[in-house]
């Protein structure tokens, strides 16, 4: 990996090789000596001879990008590449043009299929037979999805309160689930136990460096994709942190290298019973590390990523906004009545993200906005139903009929 040249604690600074498999800087407890990948950009550039001309045909386009040795063969499953969809009707709704980018499109429904290929595929250069993470479900299964790609052993941690259809998923894809009786935060102790005890490759996105680095590539689509007239805000939900700091990196340095005309402003959009970057940012105190949302991709009541998530709302001079778990459904269902997208409620959570950013005139209505669903709803087919008006019982019989809609016109 000539292009990467180590990791960097975004903490003290102190460096490490980037071949070593090492998670975060042992100078300091807890969670704050996160590692951060750096590179030669000379060499990228060197390496890189794609068009940048609107076709994408999977986040593969940027490997020159990627923190992957050159004689690695990639695992994937043609994760990335998906479509940025003008939204006329939401925008009217909104109040604001908007375009979407939906990433429930990737193939196991979920944006960090671009970290679980990253992460597979570096498990499986460093001959790693077994991978694992803590997830709140989608990680869970995009990982079990890839390892299977690659013929390896996932194992994975999930809250047991995680919704049926996120379990189902990685048991299908032949994973180990082993569904922790306490919260999120607890079943990503135990992994990272695990982790060390049985030398498992472990892809928690909230530590592995790496991770950041294969969700960066949204954001070097979207940079891609508004090439000539980038949106003045891009907004994401936020659950560890990862996620809006990967698309702000990525939009970033392809602004940095002269790529795209501008970057964008980032807006971090969190629920308000799971809030902790937000009010980290902000600077509130009283903090509780509980999570408590239906939007489950998020209810993370204790951050890893938080200083990465704070770093990319600062630098892009964004803010965050929370939105309850009401505004979330209405959200879910309003991208499903206006575009034809469905998104489980974290993947919809950046819509609510923007309503609440209008009324508190944080966006202009003049201004664009690019919204990017991070799941796809039928991860969580319990909330959309909430989120829908009742299903119609009606017997097979036409008047049942006329009497929900009124009688047919006459000719």
């Amino acid at each position: 990996m000539k292009h990467v040249t180590g990791l960097e604690c975004i903490v003290c600074g102190e460096t490490y090789d980037a071949d070593q498999i090492v998670y975060t800087c042992p100078n300091h407890e807890g969670v704050r000596g996160i590692l951060e990948v750096q590179y030669d950009y000379d060499a990228v550039l060197d390496a890189f001879d794609a068009e940048l001309d609107g076709s994408i045909p999977s986040q593969w386009k940027y490997r020159a990008f990627l923190p992957v040795h050159d004689d690695a063969e990639a695992v994937t499953l043609h994760e990335g590449g998906t479509e940025l969809y003008d939204a006329p009707n939401l925008s009217s709704e909104l109040g604001v043009e908007t375009v979407v980018k939906d990433d429930g499109r990737c193939p196991t429904g979920v944006l960090k299929d671009r970290a679980s290929s990253i992460a597979v595929t570096k498990a499986r250069r460093a001959g790693r037979d077994v991978v694992t993470c803590a997830s709140t479900g989608n990680a869970a299964a995009s990982l079990a999805g890839y390892a299977a790609r690659a013929g390896m052993d996932a194992r994975i941690f999930v809250p047991a309160a995680a919704p049926e259809s996120k379990l189902a998923q990685p048991l299908v894809y032949g994973a180990d689930v082993l569904a922790v009786n306490g919260t999120y935060d607890e079943a990503y102790d135990l992994s990272l136990e695990a982790t060390e005890a049985f030398g498992w490759y472990n892809r928690n996105a909230a530590i592995n460096p790496f991770q950041v680095e294969g969700k960066r590539t949204v954001g070097h689509e979207l940079a891609e994709q508004t090439r000539t007239d980038p949106p003045d805000w891009v907004v994401f939900s936020m659950g560890d942190g990862c996620t809006i700091y990967g698309g702000w990196k990525g939009f970033r340095e392809f602004s940095e290298l002269g790529f795209v005309d501008d970057a964008p402003r980032m807006l971090g959009v969190q629920a308000e019973g799971a809030s902790a970057i937000h009010d980290a940012f902000h600077e509130h105190d009283g903090v509780d590390d509980v999570a408590d949302t239906l939007a489950d991709s998020i209810a993370v009541g204790a951050p890893r990523n938080t200083l990465k998530a704070c770093k990319a709302l600062s630098e892009s001079d964004g803010t965050s906004v929370v939105v309850s778990d009401d505004e979330i459904l209405d959200a879910e269902s309003t991208l499903g009545r206006t575009e034809g997208i469905y998104a489980e409620p974290a993947g919809a959570a950046p819509v609510a993200g923007v309503r609440k950013a209008l009324d508190e005139e944080i966006v202009a209505p003049d201004e664009t906005v690019c919204v990017v669903v991070t799941g796809n709803g039928l991860k969580d087919t319990e909330s959309a139903r909430a989120a829908a008006d009742d299903v119609h019982y009606v017997d097979p019989v036409l008047d049942d009929v006329v009497e929900k809609f009124g009688p047919p016109e006459t000719s």
